[in-house]
């Protein structure tokens, strides 16, 4: 029989909930969770990732449906011309700088990593662009490789939980690294996203129809 884990207490907030009794309250929610970008391949995430910063995933999958039927390949996309891009891109917020971005990550990966798409932690973060948590969401689901992915949603949630105290991601993402078992990383990153994305939103959050309520110790409930 397997143990159950151990609650952490961060920032001396006493955690009275398992991480199984959440993993099994969060796939009421999200069974299968995963990006709502579409990609078929870890290149293609690396630049829809881009692209999504400040953007909603609707409209940077409008965009990539037609960016990738013209440029599928690093090499190819590295060798595009430029204004070509911006108008392809230009429903986006911030096109100009993010065409000039997945220009520039295109051709790193050709020149320095040889086209083939690099899949560590360490890596991902050398790209133009790339920082820890765009990097944790392609490991995650690129490559089904175990990360902690921190965005905005993540953040709240964690800290509404009471599993950290933090605001800087880095520590969140510490804090989420000893509270769940690192075979889980894969299903909550994705599945806390959509959680605070849907449920756990940052006005109005939608407590009454949340199955983590009973549990959850944020004092301001919206019941």
């Amino acid at each position: 029989m397997k143990k159950k884990k151990k609650a952490k207490e961060p920032c001396s907030k006493k955690i009275k909930f398992t991480e199984e009794e959440v993993i099994a309250r969060l796939k009421k929610h999200f069974p299968s969770p995963k990006t709502e970008l579409n990609y078929k391949n870890p290149f293609e995430l690396i630049i829809a990732v881009l692209l999504s910063a400040q953007t909603t995933d609707i409209k940077v999958n409008e965009a990539t449906k037609i960016l990738f039927k013209k440029y599928p390949t690093p090499e190819k996309l590295a060798k595009a011309d430029i204004e070509d891009l911006y108008e392809i891109l230009r429903p986006i917020n911030y096109y100009r700088k993010k065409a000039q971005y997945i220009k520039d990550v295109a051709k790193y990966i050709v020149e320095e990593f040889k086209g083939k798409i690099p899949d560590t932690i360490e890596e991902l973060v050398k790209l133009p662009g790339i920082g820890r948590k765009s990097a944790s969401v392609i490991l995650v689901n690129g490559f089904h490789k175990p990360a902690i992915v921190v965005d905005t949603h993540v953040k709240r949630v964690s800290k509404r939980l009471g599993l950290t105290c933090h605001n800087d991601p880095e520590k969140v993402e510490k804090d989420l690294a000893e509270f769940f078992s690192k075979e889980n990383w894969i299903y909550i990153s994705n599945a806390l996203v959509l959680f605070g994305r849907y449920i756990c939103k940052a006005r109005k959050p939608l407590c009454k129809e949340c199955h983590l309520n009973d549990i959850c110790p944020y004092p301001e409930k919206n019941l």
